[in-house]
């Protein structure tokens, strides 16, 4: 293999290390995996905190079946509803609840910090400045 691989290779286990820590740390504070809270951060920032179903999909890279099999988890615990467009009632819209909100504004921190330590235990806390 070349040089470039070799570095891409351990770019991408770098990456999928801390976001295994990451998922690890939200899920034992709060109940969430990375995709739910990804996807809770990415309602929150949205007009009306709110979107449909294939936008959601995009803004995380996944595909329809696993952001709708997301956002019924995230109904389940009453952290997001699912609403039909009301101009076309194929669309379906992912709608933040209060919970939801209040949830990413309680785990934004822990968030940070374990974030922060994983980059660390990495030896890569330079790649994203504080």
């Amino acid at each position: 293999m070349s040089k470039r691989s070799d570095l891409w290779f351990n770019m991408v286990q770098m990456v999928a290390t801390i976001e295994a820590d990451l998922s690890k740390a939200l899920q034992a504070s709060h109940g969430v995996g990375l995709s739910e809270y990804r996807a809770l951060q990415v309602l929150a920032r949205s007009p009306d905190s709110e979107l449909r179903m294939q936008e959601l999909a995009s803004y995380l890279k996944l595909n329809q079946s696993s952001v709708s099999r997301m956002a019924e988890r995230l109904e389940r615990q009453g952290l997001a509803i699912r609403d039909l467009c009301p101009d076309d009632k194929r669309g379906v819209y992912t709608v933040l609840t209060q919970k939801g909100r209040e949830l990413v504004d309680r785990a934004v921190a822990d968030y940070e910090a374990a974030l922060d330590e994983a980059l660390k235990a990495q030896g890569r806390d330079d790649l994203i400045p504080a």
